[in-house]
Formats: structure tokens, C-alpha cells, sequence
């Protein structure tokens, strides 16, 4: 058993996707037509990190309620992880692509992590092994 997906709702698919795929580097892995309960047109869109993993499905937001959760899906908590093998890489490249980290990178006894929003607004975890470890990962002697 595993999680397959996780939903994120947010204000628009588009720019969503290219938040996703381009600043993050994860895949677009489905984006097909489809419809709502009462039959209006939406899309289900899927973007999964590098090597697969639990995706996120991009669900516009439909209405005032969902609308009013876009970017405070977890009451302003830290409620996403990505967890990555190169911090230092993948941090600079993020920050690089746009994406805007709230906090500076910072070593906890777990590894290195900085806070960062994605589109919506919600906040994410960037964790990645601390220093003394990433040398080992990058040459394999780490799983």
C-alpha cells in the first residue's frame, strides 16, 4: 500500500503546472479533460516528483470555499515535504527558477532544510542530508 496522490488546490491549472514542473522539476504526468460532479468542464492534472513517488493532483479551485483554502491548506503550517539528495543544488536551482523561500537554509539534527511557498502559497519543507552526508550520497555509499 501506498499514497498515490495528494491535492492541492489551487487558483488556476496553467500556472500551477509550470510552478511544478519548471521551478520544482517535477513531470506532468497526466493532464486529460474531465468533469465535475454536475458535469461542468475541469481537467485532472498530475505532476509527480523525479523517480515517481505520491504525485499531487492540481484541483482548481470551484466556488468560495475552495477558493478561500488556496494556499492556507494546512492553517499556515508547514504541510509538504520534498525531501532532496543534492540541498545544495536543488536550493540553488529553485531559488533561481523564482521560487521564494521564507526562511534561510538551516541545519536541524535531521539534515538541512529552508521553507519555501509554492504557487498557492503553501508552505513546503526543502530537506535534504546535512553536509557531512551529501558526499556520501552523491557517491552512492548513502541510500
Amino acid at each position: 500500500m501506498h499514497m498515490d496522490l495528494v491535492t492541492i488546490v489551487v487558483d488556476e491549472y496553467d500556472p500551477a503546472i509550470a510552478f511544478f514542473v519548471d521551478a520544482l522539476g517535477f513531470a506532468l504526468v497526466e493532464d486529460v479533460p474531465s468533469l465535475t460532479n454536475d458535469g461542468r468542464a475541469k481537467r485532472w492534472v498530475v505532476v509527480r516528483p523525479p523517480g515517481g513517488g505520491t504525485g499531487l493532483l492540481l484541483a482548481r479551485a470551484d466556488g468560495e470555499r475552495q477558493s478561500a483554502v488556496v494556499g492556507d491548506q494546512v492553517a499556515g503550517r508547514v504541510g509538504f515535504f520534498l525531501r532532496v539528495d543534492d540541498f545544495e543544488r536543488s536550493y540553488a536551482r529553485m531559488a533561481a527558477a523564482g521560487v521564494r523561500f521564507v526562511t534561510e537554509p538551516r541545519e536541524e539534527p535531521y539534515g538541512r532544510i529552508a521553507v519555501f511557498l509554492d504557487i498557492a502559497g503553501n508552505r513546503w519543507d526543502l530537506l535534504g542530508p546535512s553536509p557531512e552526508e551529501e558526499p556520501h550520497r552523491k557517491s552512492g555509499r548513502i541510500g
